[in-house]
């Protein structure tokens, strides 16, 4: 595949706004119909430049986001690995305030009244709306694993959502004991960014094999199988010969019991002793989508695949990790692709401004060491019941070291686009 440019990311992606951009924020009447997306990352943000940049002043857009600097979970484990440093996977709102005119009211939404299409703020204030964007991304079912609690976050991070997390699992990444034993926990399907913990896992023995050459990483899946698991295994084998250890559930018989005090991770087969760790519990959908009634009894959110609308409210779009939207996966490059045809559909709800069909796309990159970068993608369009694979593709074993190189390139080139794509 040719190295990805912004250009063809758009393309890619299912752009369909048109271009244009507001220079500064304008002074709207109270009859401008309102649009307000709940959440900043991959897919609130995207969904809010695009219903302010294609509605051109003709709707008023607010963004409910509580942090002031977004910071990335895609490329988090680059961070993890000492390839990017942590202040270039940190986004702030300014373009978007800004160039775009959106209001960024930065606070918690705590609640969502259907009825009266109110936003509740933990500061007490209400956002009316007319649309409702909703891109709250994960939350963590805690007790999914036996033990694990949100008081074994320090001992043992999760770095599974936006934040400071990942800089805590770095620090203990680095300052582990010499030939010490790390332990990773990945997370039952589904969940945020499959291929995720596994290039955590490379990531990991990347800096153990520069600094730590003797450390070894046992991995407790809660999984008999991973997304690119040939791949990860083969270039495991390549780069980090031995210190990988991968076992399944049919393997290790389950995890029983967590002590993040003590460090042991039981399973039936075993008692692991770890100098460091990270455990991903369970995801389910972010707590606003469930706080506002959009959820099913699996946890996340039923849409409608042509528009992303939620089944359970028509004024209501839910897009991201949160919606059921089979059968593509929960990553960054999904929600961005499925902003643009949830804001198109908003903006065409409000203004009657023309919808194409609604086509997306997801590419999932994934470095396993230096310059060895591999991917799995798929081209979407909307069924009547879910969204329809139309043509995917994957990395193979086997393949050469320039192409891998130009594989892990064209991720830096992705990263960029869909920077410049969410935030301006």
């Amino acid at each position: 595949m040719a190295k990805l440019t912004r250009r063809k990311f758009g393309q890619l992606a299912g752009a369909s706004a048109a271009a244009g951009i507001i220079a500064s924020p304008t002074l709207l009447q109270a009859a401008v119909p309102k649009v307000v997306v709940i959440g900043g990352g991959a897919g609130g943000a995207t969904a809010a430049r695009y219903v302010a940049n294609g509605a051109k002043g003709a709707i008023e857009v607010t963004l409910i986001e509580p942090t002031k600097k977004y910071y990335t979970c895609f490329f988090s484990n680059l961070y993890l690995g000492g390839v990017v440093d942590y202040e270039s996977i940190g986004h702030t709102y300014d373009k978007l305030a800004v160039e775009y005119g959106i209001n960024v009211v930065h606070d918690w939404a705590t609640g969502v009244d259907r009825e009266k299409k109110m936003v509740m703020l933990s500061s007490g204030a209400t956002v009316p709306y007319d649309r409702l964007i909703v891109s709250p991304g994960i939350d963590l079912k805690y007790d999914s694993v036996p033990g694990y609690s949100v008081g074994s976050t320090n001992a043992m991070p999760h770095a599974w959502k936006s934040g400071s997390q990942v800089q805590l699992l770095k620090a203990q990444v680095d300052n582990m004991k010499e030939g010490g034993t790390f332990v990773m926990v990945p997370p039952p399907n589904p969940f945020r960014c499959p291929p995720g913990p596994y290039e955590r896992i490379s990531m990991i023995a990347k800096i153990f094999k520069e600094k730590n050459p003797t450390a070894k990483i046992v991995v407790l899946d809660q999984k008999e199988k991973f997304s690119k698991q040939g791949l990860f295994q083969e270039g495991w084998n390549n780069h980090y010969d031995g210190m990988v250890e991968w076992l399944a559930p049919s393997i290790h018989g389950g995890i029983t019991k967590i002590d993040h005090r003590a460090m042991t991770i039981e399973t039936d087969l075993d008692t692991f002793k770890a100098d460091a760790a990270c455990v991903v519990p369970a995801n389910t959908a972010g707590k606003i989508a469930s706080i506002a009634g959009l959820t099913d009894d699996s946890g996340w959110c039923p849409i409608i695949p042509a528009t992303m609308q939620s089944k359970m409210d028509e004024n209501i779009h839910v897009i991201g990790d949160s919606s059921i939207a089979k059968s593509m996966p929960k990553s960054g490059f999904s929600a961005n692709s499925q902003a643009k045809v949830a804001a198109a559909a908003a903006r065409s709800a409000l203004t009657g401004s023309k919808v194409f069909g609604s086509k997306f796309a997801n590419t999932c990159w994934s470095l396993i060491a230096a310059d060895d970068g591999i991917k799995v993608g798929a081209a979407y369009e909307a069924g009547p019941e879910k969204i329809d694979v139309t043509s995917k593709f994957i990395s193979k074993t086997g393949e050469d070291a320039d192409l891998r190189k130009a594989t892990y390139e064209e991720s830096v080139g992705w990263y960029d686009a869909i920077s410049a794509d969410m935030f301006g």
